[in-house]
């Protein structure tokens, strides 16, 4: 029996793994609605002048309190480009919502104390917008939410493996 599947491209459906196409259009679709809730989460937190990768740098730069290098942020948010996450903690830098602190050749980011309050008013936004939103869902399983966050990790590796075969061809 053929299922309809929810694609973007159908010219890029394969036989052999249908279901690719699917996850694909989900997360082109769950990206950019991811994008559109965090800068306007943060917008309604005060801070209307930032964009996603500004803003997940932040937060990567404020999580567990811990000084991180370029690196550590790109390496966490699994970003290829470090001239994007550079230009995104200039740009924290010059709007006072971390600092740095030159150690030998390295230079480490943490959030500034106007950076933890931005990281606090952007939590009240989200426990009021999208954790109460999702609460009043009612029937969804918190296991398959984690399931589903596992497969996404997992996914990405496949995903990053293949851009590597792919460079070699």
């Amino acid at each position: 029996m053929s299922k309809n599947r929810i694609v973007a491209s159908a010219h890029l459906v394969s036989e052999q793994a249908a279901e690719l196409s699917e996850y694909e259009y989900g997360l082109m679709v769950g990206w950019n609605a991811f994008q559109r809730w965090i800068t306007r989460c943060m917008a309604a937190a005060g801070y209307g002048d930032l964009s996603s990768l500004d803003i997940m740098v932040l937060h990567s730069a404020n999580h567990r309190d811990r000084v991180k290098r370029l690196a550590d942020i790109c390496f966490t948010l699994n970003v290829e480009d470090t001239h994007t996450v550079n230009y995104a903690l200039k740009k924290l830098l010059k709007a006072d919502l971390v600092v740095a602190e030159k150690r030998g050749k390295e230079v480490f980011y943490q959030t500034s104390e106007a950076g933890r309050e931005a990281c606090r008013k952007y939590r009240e936004v989200r426990e009021a917008c999208l954790v109460d939103a999702f609460q009043a869902l009612g029937g969804v399983n918190p296991d398959d939410i984690h399931d589903t966050a596992r497969t996404l990790r997992a996914l990405s590796g496949l995903y990053d493996q293949a851009a590597r075969s792919a460079t070699s061809l």
